[in-house]
């Protein structure tokens, strides 16, 4: 098994024939994703690498069973494309792009609950099932299927740190990215009662970031798991008040700090790494135990 995406997944690309569309589109197939179609207004009738290109996501839908949609679109855009994939009936909607307005950020995530779906992001890397299905920008080369599952706020962190899970040679069910910005579509509960339920995920990984209270949510949401949770925490060591890289990444009266996160999940049992590669370790010694 594997959460919210596998190898029955089937995706429509929305800004298809822009580069970073174009090219990323041509990774998931690679990788095996089931690209059925792509949505570029006013270039229908083209392909982008055999991928047939619609005007509207209804098309698409319609068509081909597009059920997932991921967002290729500048900012400014991306609310009315979200609109359109949800209304549309995709049940997935993974949006890439950072910098999306807050506003129009919370106008999609209300607009999904009220219709069932499930976004991720925006400011995401996406989303992988090994050996099924990847939607989204995460390197190919960093997977392996295995029985970990890993959720986290950092693109570039889950990549060092899956990556150094599968070297380990316990490989990952499911790997989310939630997103970095203020506003994001799923929060770490959400993820974490779905690996809860998952027989293919054995152990967490959770990687997580100062700023906002999300990890401390979490952690008492642990403490109802039967399953083992390991977690990294980035941005020890910077300073209050000040944003680093992340919009969500930034301590305001004091909510939100290293030390309040990783208090808060100790106290759920939780191991916190001081350092990236010290995660795939503790699972390790986690399932050797389990």
């Amino acid at each position: 098994m594997a959460i919210l995406v596998d190898d029955k997944t089937r995706v429509v690309v929305q800004a298809i024939t822009g580069r970073q569309g174009s090219f990323h589109t041509q990774l998931m197939l690679a990788y095996g994703t089931r690209v059925v179609a792509g949505v570029s207004p006013g270039k229908s009738g083209q392909e982008v690498h055999g991928v047939p290109v619609y005007e509207t996501v209804q098309e698409a839908v319609d068509k081909h069973g597009a059920n997932a949609s991921v967002l290729f679109m500048p900012a400014p855009a991306v609310k009315d494309a979200a609109f359109e994939a949800i209304d549309a009936g995709c049940s997935l909607v993974v949006i890439i792009a950072e910098h999306v307005p807050v506003h129009d950020a919370a106008a999609i995530v209300a607009f999904a609950r009220q219709r069932g779906a499930t976004v991720i992001g925006p400011n995401t890397y996406g989303i992988c099932s090994p050996g099924k299905s990847k939607i989204g920008i995460a390197p190919n080369s960093i997977f392996r299927p295995g029985v970990t599952g890993v959720v986290a706020r950092s693109g570039t962190l889950s990549y060092e740190i899956v990556n150094a899970i599968s070297q380990a040679g316990l490989g990952e069910s499911t790997v989310i990215g939630m997103g970095g910005d203020r506003v994001v579509g799923l929060t770490f509960i959400d993820v974490l009662k779905r690996f809860e339920a998952d027989e293919a995920t054995k152990a967490v990984a959770l990687v997580g970031e100062i700023g906002g209270t999300a990890e401390e949510e979490a952690a008492e949401f642990i403490k109802t798991m039967s399953k083992p949770v390991v977690a990294y925490i980035a941005g020890r060591s910077a300073p209050p008040g000040k944003r680093m890289g992340h919009a969500g990444a930034i301590i305001e009266r004091g909510r939100g700090t290293y030390e309040s996160k990783v208090k808060a999940l100790a106290a759920a049992g939780v191991e916190v790494a001081e350092f990236p590669w010290q995660v795939a370790d503790l699972l390790k010694a986690k399932l050797a135990a389990a």
